[in-house]
């Protein structure tokens, strides 16, 4: 199973996960969406220099588009993290892109975001809360 890891890059979500399933022995193997943040609001830099970070942050993000598109499009599960600290649109994004694909996602958040991510919860396959619960997950439907 190819599984996409998107949204929150602050906290060790991915390597928890990452680690759980090894742990489990899961044939999984992981992808994800640029998560150093200084190299992925660089990615268009190679285009031209550019004075105005509109201009930078539309160019970078263009090029971010084709390797997070490209991972949804190839993953067979999207695991899609909200943190609490910073609005993840681009997470959003995400899920909504899963979505219009039919790709299947379990978003993972806490209870604080519920309301604000219903939407996105709505159309996701299942919501958790901790890594644990997207281990086990992952692991049902591998068995």
């Amino acid at each position: 199973m190819k599984v996409y890891l998107s949204g929150e890059i602050h906290t060790d979500w991915r390597e928890q996960i990452i680690d759980g399933c090894k742990n489990k022995q899961l044939p999984v193997t992981f992808i994800s969406a640029n998560t150093d943040h200084e190299s992925s609001d660089a990615a268009g830099d190679c285009l031209g220099e550019e004075v105005n970070p509109f201009w930078r942050d539309h160019k970078s993000a263009k090029v971010n588009a084709i390797k997070i598109q490209n991972a949804i499009k190839s993953c067979d599960l999207a695991i899609i993290r909200f943190g609490d600290k910073y609005r993840q649109w681009n997470a959003a994004f995400d899920a909504g892109f899963c979505a219009a694909l039919s790709k299947p996602y379990i978003t993972l958040h806490d209870e604080s975001l519920t309301h604000p991510l219903k939407e996105v919860d709505g159309s996701a396959q299942a919501w958790a809360t901790t890594t644990e619960q997207v281990i086990q997950l992952i692991e049902y439907t591998l068995t």
